[in-house]
């Protein structure tokens, strides 16, 4: 399962790490966009996969920033 950026924007704050569990609705990453902060959450439970981006990266709507893998 991929945790996909809903708006462009930058990362803000990245709230995982790989190898983390998370459950459905954690707050995962939080997106900055038109100088408001939006949290991206967790719609199922897994644990952190990777990682794809950096706290200050500028993101596209749809980019990949979390993979899960299934527990």
């Amino acid at each position: 399962m991929d945790i996909a950026a809903h708006i462009t924007g930058t990362i803000w704050k990245i709230n995982v790490a790989v190898g983390d569990a998370i459950e459905e609705g954690d707050e995962v990453i939080v997106l900055e966009s038109m100088k408001m902060e939006m949290p991206l959450e967790a719609e199922v439970a897994g644990t952190v996969d990777r990682v794809t981006c950096a706290e200050g990266d500028s993101v596209s709507e749809g980019d990949t920033l979390v993979v899960l893998r299934d527990d």
